[in-house]
């Protein structure tokens, strides 16, 4: 397999594909909030079973976009009276829910593709298993 860049590792994150191969396989086709345990095509482990918390940072992500660039600016619109408070906070509360589910699949694939962007040498076709081990310090 050739090595996978850098810029190959970002395309494939903001286009929801698997970091290792490229294949439109990250989420299963059958539930909208199911990430596959491991890519079809390559076989490569998407689901991190043994890393407790390891996609807690794209929940991290998720709510800071929504935070950024949702609400922050809906506040300030109210503040300087743009909208009125009441649509505001209605807007807010819809947008609290709507913009995380909407933002649920890119920030998981946004999520690996920088985990992968810094560490690529874990990625196999780099010629790693996939996973950060103790002897995996590069």
């Amino acid at each position: 397999m050739p090595k996978v860049t850098r810029l190959q590792i970002v395309t494939r994150g903001l286009t929801n594909r698997c970091p290792n191969c490229g294949g439109r396989t990250l989420f299963r086709p059958d539930a909208r909030f199911r990430l596959n345990p491991e890519c079809p095509a390559c076989g490569f482990a998407l689901e991190r079973g043994n890393d407790e918390g390891f996609f807690l940072g794209s929940m991290s992500l998720n709510y800071g976009v929504t935070l950024v660039v949702y609400l922050l600016p809906l506040a300030l619109l109210a503040y300087h009276g743009v909208l009125s408070l009441h649509l505001a906070a209605v807007l807010a509360g819809v947008g609290a829910v709507g913009v995380p589910v909407v933002l649920y699949r890119p920030s998981r694939s946004w999520w690996l593709m920088n985990y992968y962007f810094f560490l690529p040498h874990h990625l196999p076709a780099n010629g790693g298993t996939g996973r950060a081990g103790p002897d995996d310090n590069r």
